[in-house]
């Protein structure tokens, strides 16, 4: 297995299974309801504005991947729409998981130079790191997602 595999495979395992951590994302989100998804639970962000928050950076950097500029910023990765159903978060979702795969696709057919080289400036730095972070970052907030739900479920909203 290649390295660009090994990462693709890690992003697989982190959206849809068999992650090292032991949950994966959609596992997490297949019992809750768009209501719970939009409970806000003391200071902590909703499982919608983290999931959203997730999703944000893969698309983004996706876009990039294709070929398009970097247009996203930090102060609009928690700007999720209004969803105000359970067919709305259901069809978010599928948007999710469709971006989630598409990025590991592309992830898995990036050679060794084109991980060495920039994303897109140098403060950026070189694809390998910015498809990490980004990995690590889902890690984070997935981690967030199963505590949240904890406490919507378990009563404590």
């Amino acid at each position: 297995m290649t390295f660009s595999e090994q990462l693709a495979d890690d992003l697989r395992r982190l959206h849809f299974g068999k992650s090292w951590v032991a949950t994966d994302l959609k596992t997490e989100l297949a019992d809750v309801t768009w209501e719970e998804a939009s409970t806000k639970v003391a200071s902590l962000n909703t499982i919608m504005a983290l999931t959203y928050h997730m999703h944000y950076y893969f698309a983004g950097v996706l876009k990039v991947m294709h070929g398009g500029d970097l247009t996203i910023r930090d102060k609009f990765s928690f700007d999720h729409p209004a969803i105000n159903s359970q067919e709305e978060w259901e069809k978010f979702l599928d948007g999710v998981w469709e971006t989630a795969e598409a990025f590991a696709k592309e992830t898995e057919q990036m050679d060794v130079a084109r991980l060495e080289s920039l994303m897109t400036e140098e403060k950026y730095g070189s694809w390998f790191r910015n498809v990490l972070v980004l990995l690590e970052h889902a890690q984070y907030h997935l981690g967030q997602i199963v505590l949240i739900k904890k406490l919507i479920k378990g009563g404590k909203a």
